[in-house]
This record gives C-alpha cells, sequence and structure tokens, in this order.
C-alpha cells in the first residue's frame, strides 16, 4: 500500500476528520499505486492520519474513509451502508423513501444512494467509488433485496474524476416512474429524466413548516420543480396555490402529482421563468399571502457567487413586493458557496430596496437524511428561510 506523504502543517485539517486530502497539501508519494487504489495518508514526521483512495487526476487527490489501519473491504462498505440505513430508520418517520447514503456524510465519499421503496438509485461521483460499483451492488442487494436499481452517473461533476457519465438500469427493467412518499403523500418521481436522482428529499421537513403558514392563505410557488410545496400548501389548508417552474417536463409531472393527490381544484401550474413572472406580477399588481421561491443552484462555482447574489436579490426582491402586509417569504438557497450570513444579508437587502420590514421565522437546513458532517462545511449545503414581511 503506497504511503501519501504530507506537507508540513498540512495533517490539521484530516487530523479533525475533514474527508478531502487536495494535491497542494501533499509532499510525496511513497510506493506504486494505481488510481483508485487505497493508499495510507502519513504526517510528515511519520504518524498515522488514516486511509483513503487515491485519484491524482482530481485536485481532490485522496478522499478519506478511515482514520484507523484496516482493511477496506466488502465487510468495511456493507458496515458503512448498514450503519447508514439503522441512522435513517431511526430518525425518520419515512425510511423507505429517503437518501439512503449522502457520500461524505456517511463516510463513503462520492457515494449517493437514494431508496425509493424497493428501488435504488445510485451515483458514484468519485473513481474510488465508481471501481468499486461491484462491491456496493453485492452490499445493496445483500441488505435490501431490491426490485430494481438504477444508475444516475449523468453529471458532469464526474468528468473531474476522469469518469464518462452513464445511466441505465443495474439490476432488472422497470418503470422507472415510481411513486414515493413524502410526509404521507404521495408523488411521482422520475428517476430516469427527473432533476438529479428524480426526487428532492432533502426538504422533507421543511416543507411541513408550511402547515403553520398557509391556511386559507393565497399563495405563490416558483421554481415548483414537480409541486410538492404546492401540493402541501393545498394540504395544509390554502385557499389558491400559483405554481410555475420553466420546464415543460416538470410541470407535466407536476400535474400528474396534483391529481394523485386530489388538489386539482385548489392548484394551478404554468410554465414560466421564474424572473419573467415575478416581473409581470409585480406589475399586474398580484398580492399573496405566501410566496416560496426554491430556485436550483445559481451558485455551482464560488466564481459564480457574484452573479448567484444578483439572481438571489433580484427573486426576493420581486417576492417581497408580492407580499401582503403579514404575509410570509419562503425562500431557498440550495448553493453551498452561497453561506447562511450572506444569503442572509441579500434577503435583508431585498426588503430594504422595496422599503419593507422582515422578521424572522425560521431558518433551517436539509433534511436529516442529509446529515451534514460538522467537520466538512461542504456537506451543510442548503438554507431554508422564512421571514414574515411587515410594512
Amino acid at each position: 500500500m503506497a504511503n501519501v506523504i504530507l506537507r508540513r502543517g498540512a495533517h490539521q485539517r484530516i487530523q479533525s476528520g475533514h474527508p478531502w486530502l487536495f494535491k497542494s497539501e501533499v509532499d510525496h508519494v511513497e510506493g506504486d499505486y494505481q488510481a483508485g487504489d487505497i493508499v495510507n495518508v502519513i504526517t510528515g514526521k511519520g504518524r498515522f492520519l488514516g486511509r483513503g483512495f487515491i485519484n491524482p487526476r482530481s485536485q481532490i487527490i485522496v478522499r478519506m474513509l478511515t482514520n484507523k489501519q484496516e482493511e477496506v473491504d466488502t465487510t468495511f462498505i456493507r458496515n458503512k451502508i448498514e450503519a447508514a440505513w439503522h441512522y435513517r430508520q431511526q430518525i425518520l418517520q419515512e425510511p423507505e423513501y429517503c437518501r439512503l447514503i449522502f457520500g461524505e456524510a456517511d463516510f463513503l465519499p462520492g457515494l449517493i444512494v437514494d431508496k425509493f421503496g424497493d428501488y435504488l438509485v445510485v451515483q458514484t461521483l468519485a473513481l474510488g467509488m465508481d471501481i468499486r460499483m461491484d462491491v456496493i451492488l453485492e452490499v445493496l442487494e445483500a441488505i435490501f433485496s431490491p426490485i430494481g436499481i438504477y444508475e444516475r452517473n449523468d453529471v458532469r461533476v464526474r468528468e473531474l474524476e476522469g469518469l464518462r457519465q452513464r445511466t441505465g438500469y443495474l439490476k432488472g427493467e422497470f418503470s422507472t416512474l415510481l411513486t414515493v412518499f413524502e410526509n404521507g403523500l404521495p408523488f411521482y418521481a422520475d428517476i430516469a429524466e427527473g432533476q438529479k436522482t428524480g426526487f428532492f428529499y432533502d426538504q422533507r421537513e421543511n416543507r411541513q413548516t408550511l402547515a403553520a403558514l398557509v391556511k386559507d392563505a393565497r399563495v405563490l410557488d416558483c421554481f415548483c420543480h414537480t409541486g410538492s410545496f404546492a401540493i402541501h400548501a393545498a394540504k395544509f389548508g390554502a385557499r389558491e396555490v400559483f405554481a410555475s417552474d420553466i420546464s415543460e417536463a416538470a410541470i407535466t409531472l407536476a400535474e400528474k402529482n396534483i391529481e394523485l393527490n386530489g388538489v386539482q381544484d385548489i392548484v394551478r401550474l404554468q410554465a414560466a421563468n421564474a424572473f419573467d413572472l415575478l416581473r409581470e406580477l409585480t406589475e399586474a399588481r398580484e398580492q399573496f399571502d405566501v410566496v416560496i421561491l426554491d430556485p436550483p443552484a445559481f451558485a455551482k462555482s464560488k466564481g459564480a457567487l457574484e452573479g448567484a447574489a444578483r439572481g438571489y436579490k433580484e427573486i426576493n426582491l420581486r417576492g417581497l413586493r408580492l407580499l401582503k402586509n403579514g404575509g410570509f417569504l419562503v425562500t431557498c438557497s440550495c448553493s453551498y458557496h452561497m453561506d447562511e450570513n450572506l444569503f442572509l444579508a441579500i434577503v435583508q437587502d431585498a426588503a430594504e430596496d422595496v422599503g419593507r420590514k422582515i422578521r424572522l421565522v425560521e431558518y433551517r437546513t436539509q433534511a436529516k437524511d442529509h446529515p451534514i458532517l460538522l467537520s466538512a462545511p461542504e456537506t451543510k449545503y442548503l438554507k431554508f428561510l422564512v421571514v414574515q414581511v411587515l410594512d
């Protein structure tokens, strides 16, 4: 097993539990290795820090797996997956529908597994996990005996690891339009063509906060995707919900979800660019009791942060203008690079620009099946903010 020797002073982050070792932190490598191999990570003074898999093509040259001198084999992977499953069973009311493995936060860096009842969707975002796909599938089969497994490796981040994009069946052939349950409500999820792995489990608990806000309310839901926030609002007693998304495919599936939940008389859908729609509604002097803004990530890199900040400010400014006095803005950011302090400042700046006062009702982050590893800030990405708007 090769030894990766760190530069002087580069051990502190790894020692504290961060799972990423960058090329710039490595002094040299002793011994032969192939990309994807397990290596020891050693301080310049010869102290063992742990083991991980190496990929010299990536800026993250080693992704840590353990701080112990133990074999990283089938038993190791099985123990990690069983521990992740036990945690979900312990803290979720609907563990059959969840993010089962959340990469680094479940100590399996680069591995994503979503559970859709008897079906699983798998992503391997790092070379070290990708070359162990056979072992991962063997373990998933042994623990869960799924009817089917589907691969959603159609993400560009794989290219940074020297991996090609691919999708397809890994076990069985089945309809990829599946039914999931969230907070007791059924939804269709398209695991082949939908965004990410087909369903956003990371807002599960956050959607429940609508129950205290939407009774008899007129609700606007922008970036509605396949309708989960809108349908929750309708089920929680909203009198009218207007929901939109730029994706025609998302709107088509949202229509099916609305019918599935029997809220056709409450929820109205429109395929539209949210920026344009918010401007049109403002010009028409529309007013709502609750406005929900859950956009895709505007800042996918640190370099995109300035432009993303402008985008977040614009949608929040227009959302605030559309609210009645005493109404609620529910606004989100899933951009890791948009930290919570900056996000709060952007919303406050937007409020100042429209001459409205806001007070914080609730601040939340991602659902419990997307756990946050405190030693790795990168695992905390979702900001969910509820503010009340006052004149």
